[in-house]
């Protein structure tokens, strides 16, 4: 190997650490900044967001009440 060929490999070596270090840096970064965020709870499911409170649903409940029909009524608090 000569000198160029040496230089060379150097130069990519260090290139490809720096980048490397650059990469996981910023991902830690982000990581921790996302981390220090607070949590949206929300204990709604995503399809009952558009459901209004009052709002009768249709159930299937195997089990019928003495009328023969079961209303459901959701009631948001």
């Amino acid at each position: 190997m000569n000198d160029i060929t040496v230089f060379l490999y150097g130069v990519f070596f260090f290139a490809v650490a720096g980048a490397t270090f650059a990469f996981m840096w910023k991902s830690m970064t982000f990581t921790i900044n996302e981390m220090n965020k607070p949590i949206k709870r929300s204990n709604l499911h995503p399809e009952m967001r558009d459901i209004e409170s009052g709002e009768e649903l249709l159930v299937f409940n195997p089990e019928k009440g003495e009328d023969g029909e079961d209303d459901v009524i959701i009631v948001r608090k």
